[in-house]
């Protein structure tokens, strides 16, 4: 069961309301899933219930399995979900060496850090840059630290919650790329939200339209 992360039954609810759902999907390493909605129709609300930070106002049923293990039981920081925001949330007060120190493991020893951190550097095609200030770096070389530090924590799947969106059409296209070829050589499932026909298109794999969703069942459709 390794690079699955697997819905099933996965329904919303917002004060007592149904937001979303049911969603029944196998996401697999290598096959990006893309969840469209308009905003307010709860995608990011799926990605906080994903990793155990539901808000008090929301509810939900069903359950998520990541390579056969149910975590829905699990506190956040053992879910083993990484997960990538529209803002790269980089610590302003830390170089970027320190930011993606932030995601490795304690108890590594000194050179094994460092060397992990010069190989996210260089994953990055940002060598040399470890002494600089975040605020020192473009859109797009911030975004990929981000990925980085994410990537270092060694998740298991990867949740992206429109981390695409604020940049520019040049470099979201790269980005986007990058984020998948990084997580398929780490075999690691991905669930996209997105309001962008382009990063489902990109994807190439499994697109769950919640616009299209009803309450026995969902839509889902490979993409054209």
């Amino acid at each position: 069961m390794k690079g699955i992360l697997a819905l099933q039954g996965v329904t919303l609810f917002k004060d007592g309301v149904r937001l979303l759902g049911p969603i029944d999907c196998d996401i697999a390493a290598g096959q990006p899933t893309v969840l469209m909605g308009p905003s307010g129709s709860g995608k990011s609300s799926l990605l906080n219930w994903l990793i155990g930070a539901l808000p008090p106002a929301f509810a939900a049923e069903g359950r998520v399995l990541l390579n056969g293990r149910d975590i829905g039981p699990l506190p956040t920081q053992a879910r083993r979900l990484g997960i990538l925001f529209q803002d790269d949330l980089l610590f302003p007060h830390l170089s970027v060496a320190e930011n993606l120190a932030f995601g490795l493991a304690p108890g590594l020893g000194r050179n094994e850090r460092q060397a992990r951190i010069m190989a996210g550097l260089a994953e990055a095609e940002l060598p040399g840059l470890g002494g600089r200030d975040p605020l020192s770096l473009s859109g797009g070389e911030r975004a990929r630290i981000a990925l980085m530090r994410t990537l270092l924590a060694e998740p298991q799947a990867l949740l992206l919650d429109e981390p695409f969106a604020k940049l520019d059409v040049a470099l979201r296209g790269r980005f986007r790329s990058l984020v998948f070829e990084r997580a398929a050589a780490r075999n690691l499932p991905v669930l996209l939200v997105s309001h962008d026909p382009a990063d489902a298109v990109a994807a190439q794999g499994l697109v769950i339209d919640l616009a299209r969703l009803d309450g026995a069942a969902n839509s889902a459709a490979r993409n054209p």
